[in-house]
């Protein structure tokens, strides 16, 4: 059973989903930072303040006060729109890319390999060997 939980871990797609994972993370806070420190910034700057958090619809319903958070659902909407926007940006450059890769317009360098690429090359065969 261990034997077959190192194989899941060690294929290619989990160790993708990883990565993916930890980016995806760093990106959305390198995002938000953009949008909190640049873009919210601006619209303080033409509006007067840097959110719409502030915005309510009050409603008086037989005595009691219904407060609308219009500007809060703004503002993440706002964000949302800058963050989806930019990953639909690096997934099309990502897109464009691999589409590139494969036509083969994209030229690939062969250097010759040093002393520990190698080794790592000798390892990774002698690994993948054991494997099969």
């Amino acid at each position: 059973m261990l034997a077959d939980f190192k194989k899941f871990i060690l294929r290619g797609n989990v160790l993708d989903l990883a990565v993916a994972v930890v980016i995806g993370a760093a990106f959305g806070a390198v995002v938000k930072s953009f949008v909190d420190n640049i873009v919210l910034q601006l619209i303080g700057g033409l509006f007067g303040k840097t959110s719409f958090n502030d915005a309510l619809i009050l409603q008086n319903a037989d005595h009691t006060k219904v407060y609308l958070k219009v500007g809060a659902f703004i503002t993440d909407l706002l964000s949302f729109l800058i963050i989806a926007s930019a990953l639909f940006v690096i997934v099309k450059a990502f897109e464009k890319l691999q589409s590139l890769r494969k036509t083969g317009d994209v030229e690939e360098v062969d250097e010759p390999l040093t002393h520990e690429g190698a080794l790592l090359t000798e390892i990774r065969d002698l690994l993948r060997d054991r494997a099969a």
